[in-house]
């Protein structure tokens, strides 16, 4: 398959002014020269690295609109069994769809939990089949966990001081028995070997240190030592976090990792909110990747992570959505903004310049999620790339500026005019190529009002646990 695009200004990324267009050349998936332009464009035009999405989790719809606005993290994941279970399918296409239209060409899918009803092998199926129909590149990472299903440090007490019929719903919702390491293991193995491709990869995706016992952790770095298979998880996200951390590893919840053999350069490391200067100095020297996730962080209360420090510590450094965009549309395009917005400096101090932020996201986010390359538009490279209108991008046209302004100062994906992913048009003039990302999402609001009565205990159940909760955090951890 071969595709030339024609007019086109690439965008430096060394801060260097911008060039005359030129026009790219695609074949079979790279590109395969840049050349001066042919002739002038009929409208200018904008190409960059294709963004990279290094997490997220593949949700649906919004958790906002099941009631889980304006909540921290811990009472969040517990409202999230609000959303009755849909098919997996329709969901997966929805998400992605989301994110292509966004800007991310790279996706990565911490799934944390099966919808069901069938076999978890046939949901990543399916889960595939709506990855490649929507064009990216996915990376599903497949949860483990096997301990603090409903609180940190055990729910006996949260238990005890519910109602009854509270506790009885509570219980059926969240304390079911989960497989041993070795069976979730085997079971990551085995949705890999079904379902992997060039486009489409598996990693290993412990929860996080909370819900996840050394021994599981121990045994899912063998593992991925042996086949080099990589490791997705999170990591001090929110300051109730950071006080079970420092509760169950005297030593260092990092160090615990090292010891554990988990950290490494196949590990990806989530938010990283509250991690410590000397806690970012082993991450840093361990080659593994921090994929920091600036929305999410706000909208969960978890605070602004310390990812300047991280990239002066020498830390590889991802960006996510972690589908919860700012404005809840998986804009990553905003996203790269808000994040150098609040790491690349202040006042005349520059941490790191616009440029090499975004250079520096793709190119992590890409190794991260194990997509070829590093993101650079050049002959022989991936031909993933971003293409945004440029006429609409500098909308006032008094005087010439450089597209990096513009696009820092300005850009969303309402300004995407195409995105290309392994030279196949994913986005062509804002809109999905191959999916009607509209109907696919009316649908799913449809399938959610026909089976939202069947959360109504759990949402009788909500009025006594997430005071409960509340409690259990505040009186046990100190987290605010």
């Amino acid at each position: 398959m071969s595709d030339r695009i024609s007019g086109v200004v690439l965008l430096p990324t060394d801060g260097a002014p911008a060039g005359p267009p030129v026009d790219l050349v695609i074949e079979e998936g790279v590109i395969a020269a840049i050349a001066p332009a042919e002739r002038a464009p009929a409208r200018r035009l904008l190409a960059m690295p294709a963004l990279v999405n290094a997490h997220d989790h593949c949700r649906p719809l919004s958790p906002m609109s099941f009631g889980a606005a304006g909540k921290p993290l811990e009472t969040w994941l517990l409202r999230l069994a609000a959303m009755p279970p849909v098919d997996p399918y329709r969901a997966a296409l929805a998400a992605f769809g989301r994110a292509a239209r966004g800007g991310a060409g790279s996706v990565m899918a911490h799934y944390t939990r099966f919808l069901g009803p069938m076999p978890p092998v046939e949901e990543a199926r399916a889960v595939a089949r709506a990855a490649a129909e929507a064009g990216v590149r996915a990376t599903f990472a497949v949860f483990l966990r096997d301990r603090n299903p409903l609180v940190y440090g055990g729910e006996a007490a949260l238990l005890a001081a519910l109602p009854e019929r509270a506790r009885a719903t509570v219980a059926e919702t969240f304390l079911n028995p989960m497989p041993s390491g070795e069976e979730q293991i085997a079971r990551v193995e085995a949705i890999a070997q079904a379902v992997e491709s060039p486009a489409f990869s598996v990693q290993f995706g412990p929860n996080g240190p909370q819900w996840c016992s050394d021994a599981l952790l121990a045994a899912v770095a063998e593992r991925s030592r042996a086949t080099g298979r990589r490791v997705h998880m999170h990591l001090l996200e929110t300051r109730c976090q950071r006080a079970f951390a420092d509760r169950a590893y005297p030593e260092g919840v990092v160090e615990r990792l090292r010891t554990l053999g988990l950290l490494s350069p196949r590990l990806t490391l989530a938010h990283c909110v509250y991690a410590r200067p000397d806690e970012l100095d082993l991450i840093a020297a361990s080659g593994a990747v921090v994929a920091t996730n600036p929305s999410s962080n706000l909208h969960l209360a978890s605070g602004v992570a310390p990812i300047g420090e991280a990239i002066r510590r020498g830390c590889r450094v991802g960006l996510g959505v972690d589908a919860s965009a700012l404005d809840e549309d998986d804009d990553i395009v905003r996203e790269l903004r808000l994040g150098h917005f609040l790491h690349g400096g202040w006042g005349f101090e520059t941490v790191v310049a616009r440029g090499d932020w975004l250079a520096k996201t793709v190119a992590d986010g890409r190794f991260a999620n194990g997509a070829p390359g590093d993101g650079r538009l050049a002959a022989g490279a991936p031909a993933d790339l971003l293409v945004l209108d440029l006429d609409r991008l500098d909308r006032d046209a008094v005087m010439p500026l450089e597209p990096i302004d513009l696009l820092f100062a300005r850009a969303t994906a309402a300004h995407i005019d195409r995105l290309i992913v392994a030279g196949r048009d994913v986005v062509r003039d804002g809109r999905l190529a191959t999916v009607d990302l509209d109907a696919t999402e009316a649908a799913l609001r449809q399938d959610y009002r026909d089976r939202i009565g069947s959360r109504a205990a759990f949402l009788d159940a909500w009025r006594d646990l997430e005071p409960a909760a509340v409690a259990h955090y505040l009186g046990g951890f100190g987290c605010c």
